[in-house]
Protein backbone atom coordinates (compact mmCIF):
# COMPACT_ATOMS: atom_id res chain seq x y z
CA UNK A 1 0.00 0.00 0.00
CA UNK A 2 1.53 3.35 -1.17
CA UNK A 3 0.95 6.32 0.79
CA UNK A 4 1.14 9.58 -0.94
CA UNK A 5 0.76 13.18 0.28
CA UNK A 6 -2.15 14.94 -2.47
CA UNK A 7 1.21 17.32 -3.31
CA UNK A 8 3.48 15.15 -4.64
CA UNK A 9 2.24 14.65 -8.65
CA UNK A 10 0.80 10.98 -8.71
CA UNK A 11 -0.46 9.65 -11.45
CA UNK A 12 -3.88 7.35 -10.91
CA UNK A 13 -4.64 4.41 -12.88
CA UNK A 14 -8.44 3.98 -14.30
CA UNK A 15 -9.95 1.03 -11.82
CA UNK A 16 -8.04 1.69 -9.31
CA UNK A 17 -8.82 1.42 -5.94
CA UNK A 18 -7.91 5.18 -4.06
CA UNK A 19 -8.36 6.26 -0.54
CA UNK A 20 -8.23 9.59 0.27
CA UNK A 21 -8.93 12.67 3.37
CA UNK A 22 -9.98 15.85 2.26
CA UNK A 23 -9.51 19.10 4.20
CA UNK A 24 -12.44 18.54 6.14
CA UNK A 25 -10.76 15.22 7.51
CA UNK A 26 -13.45 12.86 5.49
CA UNK A 27 -12.49 9.62 4.41
CA UNK A 28 -13.35 8.70 0.73
CA UNK A 29 -12.96 5.37 -0.76
CA UNK A 30 -13.65 4.71 -4.77
CA UNK A 31 -12.65 3.80 -8.09
CA UNK A 32 -10.63 5.78 -10.14
CA UNK A 33 -13.31 7.08 -12.76
CA UNK A 34 -10.88 9.94 -14.34
CA UNK A 35 -7.33 11.97 -13.40
CA UNK A 36 -6.57 14.81 -14.69
CA UNK A 37 -2.75 15.69 -13.49
CA UNK A 38 -2.33 19.41 -14.87
CA UNK A 39 -5.43 20.22 -12.37
CA UNK A 40 -4.77 17.53 -9.82
CA UNK A 41 -8.63 16.40 -10.19
CA UNK A 42 -9.75 12.96 -9.37
CA UNK A 43 -12.80 11.74 -9.88
CA UNK A 44 -14.23 8.58 -7.86
CA UNK A 45 -16.76 6.18 -7.92
CA UNK A 46 -17.98 4.87 -4.32
CA UNK A 47 -20.62 2.54 -3.09
CA UNK A 48 -24.36 4.51 -2.79
CA UNK A 49 -23.90 6.51 0.60
CA UNK A 50 -27.66 5.40 0.90
CA UNK A 51 -27.21 2.05 0.54
CA UNK A 52 -29.15 0.88 -2.81
CA UNK A 53 -26.60 -0.95 -4.37
CA UNK A 54 -27.08 -0.98 -7.85
CA UNK A 55 -26.70 3.06 -7.81
CA UNK A 56 -22.92 4.95 -7.09
CA UNK A 57 -21.62 7.93 -5.62
CA UNK A 58 -19.61 9.90 -7.40
CA UNK A 59 -16.81 12.43 -6.09
CA UNK A 60 -14.59 14.70 -7.48
CA UNK A 61 -11.88 15.64 -5.45
CA UNK A 62 -9.28 18.48 -5.91
CA UNK A 63 -5.86 16.82 -4.84
CA UNK A 64 -5.01 20.31 -3.86
CA UNK A 65 -7.62 20.13 -1.06
CA UNK A 66 -6.56 16.65 0.32
CA UNK A 67 -4.47 15.67 3.46
CA UNK A 68 -3.50 12.04 2.33
CA UNK A 69 -3.91 9.58 -0.15
CA UNK A 70 -3.34 6.15 -0.37
CA UNK A 71 -3.48 3.75 -3.46
CA UNK A 72 -4.86 0.83 -1.57
CA UNK A 73 -5.12 -1.31 -5.05
CA UNK A 74 -3.20 -0.45 -8.56
CA UNK A 75 -4.64 -1.37 -11.65
CA UNK A 76 -2.06 -1.69 -13.84
CA UNK A 77 -3.91 -3.17 -17.42
CA UNK A 78 -4.78 -0.28 -20.46
CA UNK A 79 -8.86 0.50 -19.91
CA UNK A 80 -10.45 -0.23 -22.73
CA UNK A 81 -11.16 2.45 -25.51
CA UNK A 82 -14.74 3.73 -24.51
CA UNK A 83 -17.75 3.23 -26.87
CA UNK A 84 -17.89 5.67 -29.62
CA UNK A 85 -20.65 7.90 -29.87
CA UNK A 86 -23.90 7.94 -32.23
CA UNK A 87 -23.83 11.44 -33.35
CA UNK A 88 -26.35 10.90 -35.38
CA UNK A 89 -28.83 9.33 -32.88
CA UNK A 90 -27.81 11.74 -30.21
CA UNK A 91 -28.56 14.73 -32.66
CA UNK A 92 -31.89 13.03 -33.34
CA UNK A 93 -32.72 12.88 -29.52
CA UNK A 94 -32.02 16.69 -29.24
CA UNK A 95 -33.96 17.91 -32.38
CA UNK A 96 -37.09 15.63 -30.76
CA UNK A 97 -36.39 17.22 -26.94
CA UNK A 98 -36.21 20.67 -28.88
CA UNK A 99 -39.12 20.06 -30.81
CA UNK A 100 -41.19 18.74 -27.85
CA UNK A 101 -40.20 21.83 -25.45
CA UNK A 102 -41.53 24.29 -28.59
CA UNK A 103 -45.05 22.54 -28.79
CA UNK A 104 -45.07 22.72 -25.07
CA UNK A 105 -44.28 26.74 -25.17
CA UNK A 106 -47.05 27.21 -27.77
CA UNK A 107 -49.22 25.36 -25.33
CA UNK A 108 -48.41 27.98 -22.20
CA UNK A 109 -48.83 30.77 -24.73
CA UNK A 110 -52.19 29.92 -25.96
CA UNK A 111 -54.76 32.12 -24.09
CA UNK A 112 -56.74 29.42 -22.52
CA UNK A 113 -57.63 28.86 -18.89
CA UNK A 114 -55.31 27.12 -16.84
CA UNK A 115 -57.94 24.14 -16.40
CA UNK A 116 -56.99 23.68 -20.04
CA UNK A 117 -53.38 23.83 -19.94
CA UNK A 118 -53.37 21.77 -16.88
CA UNK A 119 -55.18 19.10 -18.82
CA UNK A 120 -53.08 19.64 -22.45
CA UNK A 121 -50.21 18.95 -19.86
CA UNK A 122 -51.76 15.86 -18.31
CA UNK A 123 -52.31 14.76 -22.29
CA UNK A 124 -48.79 15.23 -23.99
CA UNK A 125 -47.37 13.68 -21.12
CA UNK A 126 -48.41 10.11 -22.53
CA UNK A 127 -49.80 10.96 -26.27
CA UNK A 128 -47.29 13.38 -28.11
CA UNK A 129 -50.13 13.61 -30.95
CA UNK A 130 -51.73 16.47 -29.05
CA UNK A 131 -52.02 20.09 -30.13
CA UNK A 132 -53.94 23.62 -29.45
CA UNK A 133 -56.97 24.22 -32.14
CA UNK A 134 -57.94 27.74 -30.70
CA UNK A 135 -58.93 26.94 -27.26
CA UNK A 136 -59.73 23.35 -27.87
CA UNK A 137 -57.53 20.21 -27.34
CA UNK A 138 -57.23 18.42 -30.25
CA UNK A 139 -55.84 14.46 -30.10
CA UNK A 140 -54.67 11.92 -32.54
CA UNK A 141 -56.53 14.60 -34.83
CA UNK A 142 -59.67 12.52 -34.79
CA UNK A 143 -61.30 13.83 -30.37
CA UNK A 144 -61.41 17.33 -29.37
CA UNK A 145 -62.07 18.52 -25.75
CA UNK A 146 -63.85 21.63 -25.83
CA UNK A 147 -64.07 24.52 -22.66
CA UNK A 148 -64.83 23.87 -19.86
CA UNK A 149 -62.28 20.85 -20.49
CA UNK A 150 -64.55 18.06 -18.97
CA UNK A 151 -65.44 14.75 -19.45
CA UNK A 152 -68.84 15.77 -21.77
CA UNK A 153 -66.94 17.86 -23.44
CA UNK A 154 -64.58 15.34 -25.12
CA UNK A 155 -65.69 14.33 -28.89
CA UNK A 156 -64.64 12.21 -31.89
CA UNK A 157 -64.01 14.55 -34.86
CA UNK A 158 -64.41 11.32 -36.58
CA UNK A 159 -65.63 7.80 -35.79
CA UNK A 160 -63.01 6.93 -33.95
CA UNK A 161 -61.89 4.24 -30.85
CA UNK A 162 -59.37 7.09 -29.85
CA UNK A 163 -62.35 8.56 -27.75
CA UNK A 164 -62.41 5.63 -25.40
CA UNK A 165 -59.07 5.97 -24.56
CA UNK A 166 -58.58 10.14 -24.48
CA UNK A 167 -61.92 9.87 -22.47
CA UNK A 168 -60.40 7.92 -19.60
CA UNK A 169 -57.23 10.05 -19.31
CA UNK A 170 -59.50 12.98 -18.98
CA UNK A 171 -61.16 11.35 -16.22
CA UNK A 172 -58.16 10.29 -14.76
CA UNK A 173 -56.97 14.12 -14.92
CA UNK A 174 -59.95 15.12 -13.06
CA UNK A 175 -59.97 12.67 -10.52
CA UNK A 176 -56.32 13.22 -9.78
CA UNK A 177 -57.13 17.67 -9.62
CA UNK A 178 -60.07 16.98 -7.18
CA UNK A 179 -57.76 14.68 -5.22
CA UNK A 180 -54.55 17.33 -5.21
CA UNK A 181 -57.48 20.41 -4.18
CA UNK A 182 -59.06 18.18 -1.61
CA UNK A 183 -55.49 17.40 0.15
CA UNK A 184 -55.00 21.29 -0.23
CA UNK A 185 -57.83 22.17 1.61
CA UNK A 186 -57.44 19.59 4.36
CA UNK A 187 -53.62 20.78 4.84
CA UNK A 188 -55.26 24.09 4.56
CA UNK A 189 -57.75 23.79 7.38
CA UNK A 190 -55.01 22.44 10.08
CA UNK A 191 -52.45 25.37 9.54
CA UNK A 192 -55.16 28.23 9.47
CA UNK A 193 -55.79 29.67 13.11
CA UNK A 194 -59.05 28.15 15.28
Amino acid sequence: MRQKMAGVNECFSIGSIVACKTCYNKEIEGEVLAFDPQTKMLILKCPASNGQAPLNDVHIINLSLVSDVQVKREVNTVPEAPQSLDLCRLNSRVRNQIDEKRRLVTALSASVPPEGQKLFFAISKTIKEVSWQGSNIVVFNSVMITPPYKLDNVRALADTKALLHIKKVVEKHMKEQAASEAAMSVAGAQTSPQ
